[in-house]
């Protein structure tokens, strides 16, 4: 019997991959697909068409098809730079960061004079605070193409985490000389948070602003952005709009379930209020300090001040925690933390070096390191069930400022709690029951921050702090906007360059605009005037 296939030539073949390849040049990428499926129907093993799909799936965001085509291809063009280029975003994206870079690396080695290549291995090194290899990486990008203006965004991020503001603030305003009304370098100058827009940037950002067309992220960020130049011209009734306007058009995007989440920390809080098994390794996890906070609560501050000490290196907010967590949940086929009285010492000392391998890399130069990943808060009883001898240093700032700093602040799309006051307000409320039980819980394991006292009494609290830690008292904690190191929290890494400040509250300017946020807060018991 003759397969249905049989009568086709390599020539069907080869028409329909001229077609596929037309439809994706004239911009119809629903028909460019279906005719590459119908190659792949045909011929399964069709390089070009495996590599077409490849790159068709990773446009459409989905980095783990994307990945296993690149991956099924590799061996036919194993010196193709575009190829590794490609396969190392889709890695990377999907949290396999060593095999991205090295796959982006050998895209630069193949092609030294791709700029693209050399732009996606110092957006990488960035990501992942490799800050002064990004910097070279991207400089590098844009010798060979200078008008790479991706390129010129990544390299003025990466000087700022480095702590070069003002190369930072040139580079911004260099991509505005080109683009002036490109989105990214807007935000990008008032994510900042050191600079004073004027009268004629606000009118620029309102000219950006009234042009249209922009997809709703860009006129987001430039909407934060004008609402931070209303702040600097005194017009916080109008900026306080913008922030409204920007937030509600986010709102529309992101998912957030705040019955669902005050549920989880109910559960987290019952779960474990019972004992877990005691540790076979009570000394475990000591190389360990989380610390626990909601965003723009002072949590990168403190990561400063103890990544100013000699021994601690500062990781920035990694996922590892999360990620063991979510395989053991995976593994188990349960939710977390529904399957946690189920496991053994032995489970959670596996999980616990599991998170000591997977973070070995921040310890090659010190012996201690910092994780603040702004999920920790959820984790503390697992993290300490896994790690006995770890600290966990929760960071809390005056709840209304809290609320009010994340709503005035445009998060990725994984915080989406900030985009309305009253579920921030429910995300700052069940942060503050939580932590409160974790205090009261492992009272000898955690410690309690608050950023209003660090900023009035910065030496006896940045010396409790340490004491907690273990650490001897060193002077460097005291001059910690000295320390040279990569902060990736784009709002506070100019602000940690600085000398502790106190005039951080914002709340008074906007009057009644925050009257329902004081109101639920005081009758949730966690605000008082």
């Amino acid at each position: 019997m003759s397969s249905p296939t049989d009568h086709l030539s390599p020539q069907t073949v080869a028409d329909l991959l001229a077609k596929a390849r037309t439809e994706w040049q004239q911009r119809q990428p629903d028909a460019a697909e279906r005719s590459i499926r119908q190659v792949l129907a045909l011929a399964p093993d069709n390089a070009d068409a495996l590599r077409m799909y490849g790159v068709m799936a990773q446009l459409r965001g989905d980095q783990a098809r994307a990945a296993e085509y690149f991956l099924r291809v590799l061996p036919v063009w194993p010196d193709d730079s575009d190829l590794h280029v490609g396969l190392g975003i889709a890695l990377h994206e999907r949290g396999e960061i060593e095999a991205a870079m090295a796959h982006l690396r050998r895209a630069c080695e193949l092609d030294p004079a791709s700029a693209s290549a050399a732009f996606n291995l110092g957006e990488a090194l960035w990501r992942h605070a490799r800050a002064d290899e990004a910097i070279a990486t991207l400089q590098r990008a844009l010798a060979l193409a200078p008008a790479h203006l991706p390129a010129r965004l990544s390299l003025a991020k990466a000087l700022a985490s480095q702590g070069g503001i003002d190369a930072a603030v040139a580079g911004f305003r260099e991509v505005l000389r080109h683009d002036p009304g490109n989105a990214e370098a807007w935000f990008g100058l008032s994510n900042l948070n050191t600079v004073r827009f004027d009268a004629t940037d606000a009118a620029q950002l309102r000219q950006a602003l009234a042009r249209g067309g922009q997809p709703p992220r860009h006129r987001e960020l430039l909407g934060f952005a004008l609402a931070k130049a209303l702040e600097d011209q005194g017009e916080h009734a109008q900026a306080f709009e913008l922030f409204r306007q920007a937030n509600a058009s986010r709102r529309q995007r992101v998912h957030w379930d705040a019955a669902g989440e005050r549920r989880r920390v109910e559960a987290i809080r019952n779960i474990f209020a019972h004992d877990m098994p005691a540790p076979l390794d009570p000394a475990l996890g000591r190389e360990a300090i989380f610390i626990v906070s909601v965003p723009r609560s002072g949590s990168t501050l403190v990561e400063q001040i103890l990544a100013s000490h000699p021994e601690v290196e500062g990781a920035n907010e990694i996922k590892d925690l999360s990620q063991v967590i979510d395989a053991e949940t995976h593994r188990r086929h349960s939710a977390f933390p529904l399957w946690t009285p189920h496991a053994s010492a032995a489970d959670w000392q596996r999980l616990g070096r599991e998170y000591l391998a997977r973070t070995a890399p921040w310890r090659k130069a010190r012996p201690r390191f910092t994780d603040k990943s702004l999920v920790n808060w959820y984790l503390v009883g697992a993290a300490l069930a896994m790690l006995p001898a770890a600290r966990m240093v929760v960071v809390r700032r005056d709840p209304l400022e809290t609320c009010l700093a994340c709503f005035r602040q445009l998060f990725t799309e994984q915080s989406s709690f900030t985009c309305d006051l009253d579920e921030m307000a429910d995300y700052c409320i069940d942060f503050t029951r939580l932590t409160r039980f974790w205090l009261q819980r492992y009272p000898g394991q955690v410690f309690d921050l608050e950023y209003e006292t660090l900023t009035a009494e910065p030496e006896p609290t940045i010396r409790r702090l340490l004491d907690f830690c273990g650490l001897p008292f060193d002077p460097a904690c005291l001059e910690f906007h000295k320390t040279s190191r990569a902060v990736l929290s784009a709002p506070s890494a100019a602000q940690v360059r600085q000398p502790m400040r106190r005039d951080t509250a914002r709340s008074a300017r906007y009057g009644d605009k925050l009257d329902g946020l004081r109101k639920r807060l005081r009758d949730a018991g966690v605000w008082t005037d």
